[in-house]
């Protein structure tokens, strides 16, 4: 298995950092690159698990990359980011990346919105190139959501508090697994609480604040005829279950996937169920190779 690193520059002068895995023997013709997007607060490695395991079982090519802002990312000259910002920046990322051949997206949270605003701006692209996507724990919009206790306090401060650290509320943040369903794993919740650790105050506030204003409710439209599986936990308190029902509800011909036990941190916890859905759209949009004529 062997990487290459990408530096792609977007808007307001922020550059995003993406890497290619790529499997040891070449990628057969037809198959879909595989492209995944993280979440709030976390960067590309939250998806791990999940390229290990499809690496495993599939020959595919994988792009990840860091959400701006993010990780290895830069905010660039942005005050007040958007969530259709980050739909943007997605295709920038396939422009430069993976600018031909069919696509396979799945993305987590904010990386999910990022899927969906791409598609609800770049429409034509990605129902010409888009083969198939997994929205895990996101949702179109979070209107009616209930709030976290303290969330919007902590945020407000956040977005205007560069020099403050994030580990001052960290435990806060986690407290009763709030990201996790029960019985996580605790290396799972190390490394995951690694990455919201080394993220930047104002990206968590902003973002914050960005996922609160997403309304992607008519890009779903686009998604009518893209295979696409949608996967949720019955114990995610930061997205819960009605909102990916909501999602099934505008997709109708979506597979929903309800999880019982599992939290928000699907790519940790859920990582099978997650490669079991990218496994099936790259299966199923790789063209059957003809049959040898019997002599």
């Amino acid at each position: 298995m062997a990487q290459r690193n990408h530096r792609v520059p977007v808007s307001y002068g922020a550059s995003i950092m993406a890497l290619e895995v790529l499997p040891a023997r070449p990628v057969a013709e037809g198959v879909p690159t595989v492209v995944l997007a993280h979440g709030w607060c976390l960067d590309h490695t939250s998806w791990h698990k999940v390229v290990a395991d499809l690496q495993a079982r599939r020959n595919v090519r994988v792009v990840l990359f860091d959400q701006r802002g993010h990780g290895k990312s830069s905010m660039g000259e942005v005050g007040d980011p958007t969530v259709r910002i980050l739909g943007d920046d997605l295709r920038e990322v396939i422009d430069a990346v993976a600018p031909e051949g069919d696509l396979v997206l799945a993305g987590h949270s904010m990386g999910g919105m990022s899927v969906m605003a791409y598609a609800g701006m770049h429409y034509e692209h990605f129902t010409e190139r888009v083969k198939g996507t997994v929205l895990a724990s996101t949702a179109a919009s979070i209107e009616g959501r209930t709030p976290v206790p303290l969330e919007r306090v902590i945020m407000a401060l956040a977005s205007r508090a560069p020099g403050i650290q994030p580990r001052v509320f960290i435990p806060r943040m986690v407290e009763g697994k709030l990201i996790f369903g029960p019985g996580a794993n605790r290396e799972d919740i190390r490394h995951a609480v690694d990455q919201i650790k080394h993220t930047k105050m104002p990206t968590i506030g902003r973002f914050f604040y960005a996922i609160a204003g997403h309304d992607e409710m008519d890009a779903l439209g686009h998604f009518v005829d893209v295979p696409t599986h949608i996967i949720a936990g019955n114990h995610d308190r930061l997205i819960p279950v009605p909102h990916a029902e909501a999602l099934r509800k505008r997709i109708p011909g979506a597979d929903l996937n309800v999880l019982d036990g599992v939290g928000h941190m699907t790519t940790y916890e859920a990582s099978s169920i997650i490669c079991d859905a990218i496994v099936g759209l790259v299966d199923s949009s790789v063209p059957p190779k003809p049959r040898r004529a019997r002599r």
